[in-house]
């Protein structure tokens, strides 16, 4: 539903095609009114494309059309959005791409009562709103989402309610941060968050196990959250200018460990027995929070110092995406990243991700 070639009315009696006619409001309302002789004639239409005109807001003749499915009134001079036929037409679909609506320009509810719950697809990209329109979470039924290209700063905390998502793209807005419920739209397939100011991600997301694309270029990514790997759907994972591909490099950092840390590495690898008998209870507190390696051929553990590793996940023999790891010893750091790149270690394969 994003593009129209057709630029003819007659090529289906159930669409009006007045794409690139110079209209006006007014002049609209002449062509709607005088459209056809036949009262019930209205009711067989079921798409109306007004793209690319000079509409300051919605046709009230559009009333007429009282099966009107899908409206597309892009690239025109919308500045608000008429509630009587906004909320009265039975749409399914409603495109307003590149207009001048803002947050106040929208109705001020999409209750249930309209004929709005039928609402499919919105999408408001290239317009003025400068939050989430908190009326979209009135539409249980939405599945494609489009607020590309806004001055939005923040994604709902309560986008958790609209279950049926399939499709999120909010890219191109300034979005800093993204809420931990959005790992809650299992019906997720495609998320676009492309050119925000994101800086991380909820370690949620990894619930969204029917995601097959995820665009975050053009962030302020760092690092991304290790459960992001249990996505076995994802095929499209864009990472590109983001500061985690930018030092897209290994990187080791270690200093000498302690005494008192290399004695508690031995005493918990050998497994040598301690009670409070032989040992004073801080370094029996110390020894309890040994953490183990992550390195699956290595038993070791670390404490204080550690190395911290950026570990390569290569699914497609070309393009590799860095994990933040940490490891007991720079000697576990070949034999960590040989066992990440095998597709058998997570039994799915991420076949694109786009780096550059």
């Amino acid at each position: 539903m994003e593009n129209y070639t057709s630029d003819s009315s007659e090529s289906d009696s159930h669409t009006i095609d007045y794409q690139n006619r110079n209209l006006t409001v007014s002049k609209a309302e002449d062509f709607f009114l005088n459209l056809f002789d036949n009262e019930m004639a209205y009711t067989e239409i079921e798409t109306v494309i007004l793209y690319n005109n000079h509409l300051s807001s919605l046709p009230l003749s559009l009333l007429q059309f009282t099966n009107l499915h899908t409206l597309d009134i892009s690239n025109n001079s919308l500045a608000t959005l008429n509630v009587e036929v906004f909320l009265q037409c039975p749409l399914r679909t409603f495109i307003a791409k590149n207009n001048l609506l803002t947050n106040d320009s929208l109705p001020k509810t999409f209750a249930s009562k309209s004929k709005l719950g039928q609402l499919r697809e919105l999408n408001l990209s290239g317009n003025m709103l400068t939050r989430f329109p908190n009326q979209i979470l009135e539409l249980h039924s939405i599945k494609y989402l489009y607020l590309n290209g806004n001055l939005i700063q923040s994604i709902h905390k309560d986008i958790w309610k609209l279950k049926n998502l399939q499709v999120l793209s909010m890219g191109a807005n300034k979005i800093r941060d993204v809420p931990d419920t959005i790992g809650n739209l299992v019906q997720m397939q495609g998320l676009n968050l492309c050119d925000n100011l994101i800086d991380k991600l909820p370690s949620s997301i990894a619930r969204l196990h029917n995601l097959k694309t995820l665009s975050l270029h053009k962030n302020a990514i760092r690092t991304l959250p290790p459960e992001l790997i249990s996505l076995r759907n994802l095929t499209e994972l864009s990472l590109r200018d983001n500061p985690l591909v930018d030092r897209f490099v290994q990187h080791l950092s270690m200093t000498p460990t302690t005494l008192k840390e290399s004695a508690a590495r031995v005493v918990k690898i050998s497994e040598l027995l301690y009670s409070p008998e032989n040992l004073p209870r801080t370094l029996i507190d110390y020894l309890s929070f040994a953490n183990c390696c992550v390195n699956p051929n290595c038993k070791g553990v670390y404490f204080d110092n550690r190395v911290e590793n950026v570990k390569f996940i290569d699914f497609c023999g070309k393009y590799r995406v860095p994990f933040m790891q940490y490891l007991c010893s720079s000697k576990c750091v070949d034999n960590a990243n040989v066992d990440a790149q095998q597709p058998s270690a997570s039994g799915f394969m991420m076949r694109k991700v786009l780096l550059g």
